[in-house]
């Protein structure tokens, strides 16, 4: 099993959510390349359908670890039949239990609360169980600082697209831009607050413009995306990794700064861009990233032959 550093949740770009009363095709997504799969709970999952969908944790949460995912459970707000879907999966120990529709930092302190109980009547090791509220409404992303600081388990935070389009009224589109404004200030707020931003999900079907969605994500500034088309996975994932032209002007201007600090220079030129202090540890952070993302592709790889190496000789 990957452990997760809770400092590097920035690393884990694709967040998949799955039905989760659909067993096949929860095991089937551990092939589908997400960092973090997620089984849903909420939306996803009808009333009727939940009893059904909590008994699945145990024998999906294993598959995933042993795919060398990071898994994840979303459940409903506590007073809605989340406090029974996480009494049901806190036994499977999901390594980041999501709650949808958190609008007050008091509902991140009754979870904190309720997991750190489990926590301990599971006998699991006491703060392993990452938080990560779900901002679903105006109220949510105006008080996103407030929601972050209400718990220590809280590195992450989700911003989602249906829900908040809903509240504010606005009409859904393709282009997105009646969420222009709150995924930037819910970006804006997840910085300040010193927490990772996952972007919310382009909830289309269409390869275009999920990778347009993609893009635009990128731009802004968010390094994690939800995403609730499997097919869109690999485009996630392509975005949100520094491709291999990035990482070589990055180089250039590491290395031209370097230089012309050597030499008593303020600022480098490089292909007509002015490389600056800024732009200097931007292009830094770039290569640590696609450095860390290389290392962490190449212990999931490991984890998962030893995996199947421990199922070829069970």
């Amino acid at each position: 099993m990957i452990s997760i550093d809770p400092r590097k949740l920035d690393l884990l770009r694709a967040w998949l959510f799955l039905p989760g009363a659909e067993l096949e095709a929860m095991l089937m997504a551990a092939a589908s390349g997400a960092d973090v799969l997620v089984q849903e709970l909420e939306d996803f999952t009808p009333p009727d359908r939940r009893p059904q969908a909590r008994a699945l944790s145990m024998r999906v949460f294993e598959a995933w670890r042993q795919a060398g995912a990071t898994v994840a459970v979303r459940i409903n707000p506590l007073a809605e039949g989340g406090e029974a879907d996480l009494r049901a999966v806190m036994q499977a120990r999901p390594e980041i239990v999501m709650m949808s529709k958190v609008a007050h930092p008091q509902d991140m302190v009754a979870l904190d609360a309720l997991v750190t109980a489990l926590e301990r009547e599971h006998s699991l090791p006491p703060g392993q169980t990452l938080l990560v509220p779900n901002i679903e409404s105006a109220l949510g992303v105006v008080n996103a600082i407030p929601i972050a600081q209400a718990s220590q388990r809280i590195r992450a935070m989700l911003v989602a697209t249906e829900d908040t389009v809903a509240d504010l009224g606005a009409d859904r589109t393709r282009e997105g831009t009646e969420l222009l404004y709150p995924r930037a200030r819910f970006l804006m707020e997840c910085t300040a607050a010193g927490v990772t931003a996952i972007d919310c999900p382009y909830t289309f079907k269409d390869a275009d413009g999920a990778e347009h969605d993609m893009r635009l994500s990128c731009a802004m500034g968010y390094k994690a995306k939800a995403v609730v088309h499997t097919p869109h996975v690999a485009i996630t994932n392509t975005c949100l990794t520094p491709q291999q032209e990035a990482v070589q002007l990055a180089r250039r201007y590491v290395s031209a700064f370097e230089n012309a600090r050597a030499q008593g220079k303020e600022r480098a030129e490089v292909e007509g861009m002015l490389v600056e202090v800024p732009s200097y540890f931007s292009a830094k952070r770039l290569l640590s990233r696609a450095e860390a993302l290389a290392d962490r592709g190449l212990a999931a790889r490991a984890a998962h032959r030893l995996s199947q190496e421990e199922v070829n000789h069970a």
